[in-house]
């Protein structure tokens, strides 16, 4: 079957199902925004941006000495070499990305399953690199919360593993989007990402403008996994 790029005929129950969910999930996002309910999830949000540091790292030839997430949201990579002005912008956009890809994921349920092994996968790569119980403690409770999700989904009439799988998407794409105007744009922190990577551009951005355009970039990805996710179900 060719694929429904023109969205022809739209919107067919899944796809409605799709938007009506994604919607659903943002408003309870940003209502329970600032209460501890979320906290787990922005903390799994920190925890894909530092990764996404690490696989830029190991990708340009670089080592991983270690990964902190912090009980207050924030998070580092310590890397030694590898190509830095690749790895800075990778924990910002990477988050995106991985948000964008899980979105995806939860569009079917084979892909669901891929994405939560996958997941699991690398919290317990993540888990032996850990440098603080913050990060240890969130990687176990994180493998322990996708198996029990996963073990409902195959022996209840639990069917919640696509739909955990698409909250977490939208509530990564959604905080990296926050998280790059709260660090990069309302307010300027001079050992952001994007101040290093200014200095290490010749181009005339700032820190700001790079925060702008890596907003931007976050911003399409989020679009394009509902776009690319009404293709799917058409």
């Amino acid at each position: 079957m060719n694929p429904n790029w023109e969205l022809q005929n739209c919107c067919n129950r899944d796809q409605k199902l799709f938007l009506v969910t994604i919607g659903v999930f943002t408003v309870a996002i940003l209502v329970l925004w600032r209460t501890f309910l979320l906290t787990p999830f922005k903390l799994i949000t920190v925890f894909l941006h530092e990764a996404s540091h690490a696989i830029a790292c190991k990708l340009t030839c670089g080592q991983v000495e270690g990964m902190k997430v912090h009980a207050n949201e924030g998070g580092v990579t310590q890397t030694r070499g590898g190509v830095y002005w690749l790895i800075l912008p990778a924990g910002y956009l990477g988050s995106s990305f991985w948000g964008m890809v899980l979105i995806l994921a939860s569009t079917n349920l084979l892909t669901a399953k891929i994405a939560a092994g996958c997941f699991i996968a690398a919290l317990l790569i993540v888990l032996f690199i850990a440098k603080n119980w913050t990060l240890r403690g969130l990687c176990i409770g994180f493998i322990i919360f996708i198996a029990a999700i996963w073990v409902l989904q195959e022996l209840t009439t639990v069917r919640i593993l696509r739909y955990v799988i698409l909250f977490i998407g939208v509530m990564n794409s959604l905080f990296s989007v926050y998280d790059i105007y709260d660090d990069l744009i309302s307010r300027r922190v001079n050992s952001s990402d994007a101040e290093k990577f200014a200095e290490l551009c010749p181009c005339p951005c700032n820190g700001v403008g790079w925060g702008i355009i890596w907003g931007m970039i976050s911003f399409i990805f989020l679009c394009g996994a509902m776009y690319l996710g009404l293709v799917i179900l058409s």
